[in-house]
């Protein structure tokens, strides 16, 4: 099978969002970072001789990068961080440690960590998501990269099942 691929990346598949990850068991300060989105997807030509339309990757990406801009970033599966939606406020509590958050500045991830694989792995389950919505059978490898700053990133790559039509 011969392999193609698209790649996106770029000025508009960026999200500046406040996360606190935790490392063993240590919570780090709340801080921010100005996170940049790269994607790559492989799979056979369509009828049309494309992988994919770029504005359709794109368009997907910087809708997901929406959702997280300007938002704390709550790892919802953390097993050290305690995190409670009470009168639209979020109250998150490590140790001695208190935060509260306004629900609409916050966005909850199914995830076990604010990672950059794990921020990674989580977009990349979302465009999977709308490209199944969207009867894109012909992709089978979603590759996801989430720079923090220059020269530091985390990735995933999910594989998918070719479903010729």
């Amino acid at each position: 099978m011969k392999k193609r691929h698209v790649s996106v990346s770029g000025v508009r598949l960026k999200f500046a969002s406040a996360h606190m990850a935790t490392l063993g068991n240590e919570l780090e300060p709340l801080h921010g970072h100005n996170y940049s989105v790269s994607v790559k997807v492989e799979g056979t030509l369509s009828n049309d001789y494309w992988v994919i339309d770029f504005s359709k990757i794109k368009s997907i990406t910087r809708n997901i990068c929406d959702r997280l801009d300007h938002k704390f970033l709550l790892q919802a599966k953390s097993n050290l961080l305690s995190s409670t939606l009470e009168k639209e406020t979020w109250s998150l509590s490590f140790g001695s440690r208190i935060y509260q958050f306004p629900q609409e500045d916050v966005a909850v991830l199914d995830i076990e960590n604010s990672t950059a694989e794990l921020l990674a792995e989580w977009i990349c389950h979302q465009i999977d998501q709308e490209l199944f919505n969207s009867k894109q059978t012909n992709i089978n490898l979603i590759t996801v990269e989430v720079e923090e700053m220059p020269g530091q990133s985390g990735g995933f790559q999910l594989e998918r099942s070719l479903v010729e039509d």
